[in-house]
């Protein structure tokens, strides 16, 4: 049997559930060079319903609180030596440069004061209940699994694929750039990588002005046991490695878009049922 069919096969693998409970699937742990190994059962959270609300509503919760505040100095655009000249003169009410007619410091006028600027008090902070946030981790992950939402986001990997990839702890201790490469490649999901890498262009607007000169896709979802691990895939284009410990919906679905294309290890998904056991 090929690797592709041992993927397939386990793909129909799933343990027995009784009726109105979910299905706990199982995947093939692949090894490096991408043959299949034994199979492991994923936890539960991957047989969640996908809630594209939830999981939109947790990332934008998790993207407001790190909003930094600003605002305008209160005295902006009204400094100047303006007087108004008084009803019944057949002009508008606008307040001018003594001695003359120019305008200033009202909002309608060239340098004046916005009428309503930001301010520094704003909440920018949004709330999202526990239970809502733990919905919509679950369905983040539960998207992982789903070819159909990894190819909506443009995600590039073999047909046949069993999502998620799960693969022998030997992953983590990749150091090198060129040993992930290498191993990406024999997975066939280097493509995905040089997707991003194309992708990467000038940001528009005065982001460039601000340290985001550029921006560029998001390609692979490295999901690790421990920090510091497989550090090697931290230069490649669009992939980001991420300690299951801290593992959140905004990074299985960036910009509130689920089904990114995830590898996980085998140790990470050890760990993810422990978290979620723990969360209960």
């Amino acid at each position: 049997m090929s690797a592709d069919d041992a993927v397939a096969s386990g793909a129909a693998k799933e343990s027995a559930a009784p009726e109105g409970h979910a299905v706990q699937h199982r995947v093939h742990v692949l090894s490096l060079q991408g043959k299949a190994g034994e199979l492991v059962p994923l936890p539960l959270a991957f047989s969640s319903p996908v809630r594209r609300d939830l999981i939109r509503r947790a990332v934008v919760a998790a993207r407001s609180h790190r909003i930094q505040p600003h605002g305008t100095k209160p005295t902006a655009g009204r400094r100047h030596s303006v007087e108004w000249s008084g009803k019944g003169r057949g002009v508008a009410r606008t307040p001018r440069l003594m001695g003359g007619m120019t305008g200033a410091q009202a909002p309608n006028t060239v340098g004046g004061g916005q009428a309503h600027p930001p301010r520094v008090d704003t909440i920018w902070a949004k709330k999202i209940n526990k239970s809502e946030r733990r919905a919509a981790f679950a369905a983040a992950l539960a998207a992982t699994r789903e070819p159909t939402l990894a190819k909506g986001r443009g995600h590039t990997f073999p047909e046949g694929l069993h999502l998620p990839v799960v693969l022998e702890n030997s992953m983590e201790a990749i150091d090198s750039t060129a040993a992930a490469r290498t191993m990406l490649a024999k997975l066939k999901l280097w493509a995905d990588v040089d997707r991003a890498q194309a992708g990467v262009h000038v940001r528009a607007g005065r982001g460039k002005r601000r340290g985001r000169f550029r921006r560029g896709p998001k390609s692979l979802l490295i999901v690790v046991s421990a920090p510091t691990k497989a550090r090697g895939f931290r230069n490649l284009s669009g992939v980001d490695v991420v300690d299951v410990g801290r593992l959140g919906p905004e990074d299985l679905a960036p910009g509130g878009d689920p089904g990114r294309l995830t590898l996980y290890s085998a140790a990470a998904i050890e760990r993810l049922q422990t978290r979620l056991e723990g969360a209960k």
